[in-house]
């Protein structure tokens, strides 16, 4: 893989205790070139960072910057079509497809209440399941959808995805030793994960009211999400005390940060952090997250020695399919009518 060398600053010293962040923290993979040493180095560095704040900017991925701005431009070609061809297209059974803007209200946010639908519009690709497979026909186990009329559009989201899966699979090693596990402790679990690769536009808007959002106050259901923005700016991250810091766009890096699912296995180690946004600028702007989960049939409980002493695990094991699909179920709209 070729490196990526973005255009960062060295990272801060970490305020002091009764000071509050003012800059998501950068971690550095440096292509995942390490020995042990770094490579410990690095999972107490992610510890630290998901145990404070749960966000942070991963530089040095090894994902080459030419295959982030082909994903953006393909991303942008596809929006720009006219809408009848993107309806074509409208989000399946499978949650596969387009969605188009203000079809989905964030119902399940546990820091708002949120009675307004989100001002943006994308194409959701799931993993792919072949017809020949058990699982084809469950739930959000089918076909993803793919424009017609786009050369090379699905050549390069599939090689995208594939780029993001394996960082997302070398990053969760990276995880599991930082919990002071060994490196493939979690592998079991992620054989057939569970993946969304979401292509975002954020139309401009400028005088937006504080209740009107491109994504309302919101955590994230799922075990990690990596996101690429492009220069625009607009997501805003919650601190532990209160206020929100802005995760101004670094070139050649991703934002990454801690999902539902992952907090409960680190029975709340790990901060799964309230994000939004809002785009008040006067051009639209594009985002690409790519969320890594487990398998839907995976039960998730608290790993081995995450509880205290004495104490009992905050939450209860779920199977991770039936948590998402409650989720899903409740905050897009197509779920609704089709029911």
């Amino acid at each position: 893989m070729s490196s990526v060398t973005p255009s960062v600053s060295p990272q801060p010293a970490p305020p002091p205790a009764d000071e509050p962040l003012q800059q998501l923290p950068i971690i550095d993979l440096q292509n995942f070139a390490f020995d042990e040493a770094g490579l410990d180095r690095i999972a107490g560095h992610v510890d630290r960072v998901f145990s404070d704040i749960g966000f942070c900017y991963l530089a040095n991925t090894g994902v080459p910057i030419e295959q982030m701005q082909a994903v953006f431009a393909a991303s942008k070609a596809f929006h720009a079509q006219p809408q009848a061809a993107k309806d074509t297209l409208a989000i399946n059974d499978f949650h596969r497809g387009y969605m188009a803007p203000k079809t989905s209200v964030i119902v399940t946010s546990s820091v708002a209440k949120v009675t307004k639908p989100n001002n943006s519009e994308s194409l959701m690709v799931m993993h792919e399941v072949a017809e020949d497979d058990p699982r084809f026909g469950q739930a959000l186990q089918g076909p993803n959808q793919w424009p017609a009329d786009l050369p090379g559009f699905r050549d390069t989201v599939a090689a995208y995805n594939a780029a993001l899966q394996g960082l997302a699979q070398r990053f969760t090693q990276i995880i599991a030793r930082a919990l002071g596990f060994a490196p493939e402790a979690l592998d079991r679990f992620f054989e057939r994960p569970t993946t969304f690769l979401r292509l975002l536009h954020y139309p401009s808007h400028p005088d937006a009211a504080e209740d009107e959002f491109g994504s309302a106050p919101h955590t994230d259901y799922g075990f990690i999400t990596i996101l690429l923005q492009d220069g625009v700016g607009g997501l805003e991250v919650r601190r532990r005390g209160g206020g929100w810091i802005r995760a101004t766009p670094i070139p050649g890096t991703f934002v990454v940060n801690v999902g539902d699912i992952l907090s409960r296995w680190t029975n709340g180690r790990w901060q799964s952090t309230p994000h939004r946004v809002q785009n008040k600028a006067t051009i639209d702007r594009y985002s690409v997250p790519f969320f890594f989960d487990p398998d839907m049939a995976e039960t998730i409980s608290c790993l081995p020695g995450l509880v205290p002493a004495g104490e009992t695990p905050r939450f209860e094991p779920v199977i991770y399919g039936d948590y998402l699909m409650e989720r899903i179920d409740k905050n897009y709209q197509y779920r609704k009518t089709a029911g």
